[in-house]
């Protein structure tokens, strides 16, 4: 009996620890449910979370969202589904009162940073979330999220280094725009200085090939950002990032990783460094508990379809092909299985 004792506090102790290492933030402001300060009854299925991916960026530059990803969960709590949403989707961004933006049509990734002005020049990437997250209700008709988090993607990478890399499934062959194979960043074109240049890289490429790695950290990062050169652009990326936080979530759960306490140590503080968390008054450590039973091979990988808008040769974004409210319609109403089981299209099947 003592020594159960003695194991019980040194749980509770290690889970304050983990907890408590994670910043939890007010992502929604005031007027959502999620992130009101106030715990609410036990985390119940159905379940929408908000999570939102971004590279490192100083408080005095304008942030956007490289990835945004919702996650639902069914009553049942045994599956999640995974669907991005294209960070050049052209919609509708709600008014903000907060930097006065008086609303407007844009990109959607765009809207974090009009609404993360807090003035002098600075940015808050937590007040941008919330401008983020209104955009990506009105979109998607989620009236709130039941939880949300904003993924730092160089906190990403150190997850992987502790995890000692991730295996991968590589589905098409992809060239890095950004890092030699070695590693290290490619040579940047002096004429391209001021970001004018769509592609301001030359030199030997990292390459990806077809087939399945483990993969170091860095080059698990480099290959979820590639974009250009693949044959649907950020639709292929948008899949790979996903086959990411699968293949991440299963390398965290393997025995590899939990049975082994200094290993184990090293992923959770590296977790707590990426993440910045709302959990509608619940800690991460009670959505982990809630979620216990999700394991990676439960997750369902959603490609939304759309194509690109193309106006006098000219690239302005995305769009969303019409079916694509009747899959928002199944997500609000906890019909999603229904939905795919008649959409099968709907499934990446790639994941």
């Amino acid at each position: 009996m003592v020594l159960a004792g003695g194991t019980l506090v040194a749980q509770q102790v290690l889970v304050s620890r983990y907890a408590g290492a994670i910043e939890t933030q007010n992502l929604f402001g005031d007027a959502a449910a999620a992130g009101n300060g106030q715990k609410v009854s036990d985390i119940k299925g159905p379940l929408n979370i908000l999570l939102v991916g971004i590279d490192p960026r100083s408080d005095e530059q304008t942030p956007l969202s490289d990835s945004i990803i919702v996650a639902h969960v069914p009553a049942d709590m045994k599956q999640a589904y995974l669907f991005s949403i294209p960070r050049d989707l052209v919609v509708d961004i709600p008014p903000f009162a907060k930097t006065g933006f008086k609303g407007g049509r844009s990109k959607i990734n765009a809207a974090m940073g009009y609404g993360s002005a807090v003035g002098n020049g600075k940015h808050d990437v937590v007040q941008g979330f919330d401008l983020l997250a209104k955009t990506v209700g009105q979109l998607t008709g989620i009236p709130t999220f039941d939880a949300g988090a904003i993924i730092n993607f160089n906190g990403f990478k150190a997850i992987v280094e502790a995890m000692g890399g991730v295996t991968m499934t590589i589905d098409q062959n992809v060239k890095s725009e950004h890092l030699q194979p070695n590693g290290k960043p490619r040579p940047r074109l002096s004429r391209c200085a001021d970001n004018s240049c769509a592609h301001p890289y030359y030199g030997p490429q990292a390459e990806y090939k077809k087939g399945t790695y483990h993969l170091q950290a860095w080059q698990a990062l480099d290959y979820v950002r590639q974009r250009y050169g693949l044959p649907r652009g950020d639709y292929d990326r948008q899949r790979h990032q996903q086959q990411f936080i699968k293949a991440m979530a299963k390398q965290a759960l393997s025995k590899n990783v939990v049975s082994n306490p200094a290993k184990l140590d090293k992923v959770l503080k590296a977790a707590g460094k990426a993440l910045i968390f709302d959990g509608n008054g619940h800690s991460v450590v009670d959505w982990g508990f809630a979620l216990k039973n999700v394991r990676s091979d439960d997750m369902t990988l959603i490609k939304l379809p759309g194509s690109s808008i193309i106006d006098n040769g000219r690239y302005r974004g995305e769009e969303l092909d019409s079916t694509a409210k009747d899959f928002f319609a199944a997500v609000r109403q906890d019909q999603v299985r229904n939905f795919i089981f008649r959409n099968p299209e709907y499934i990446n099947t790639n994941s």
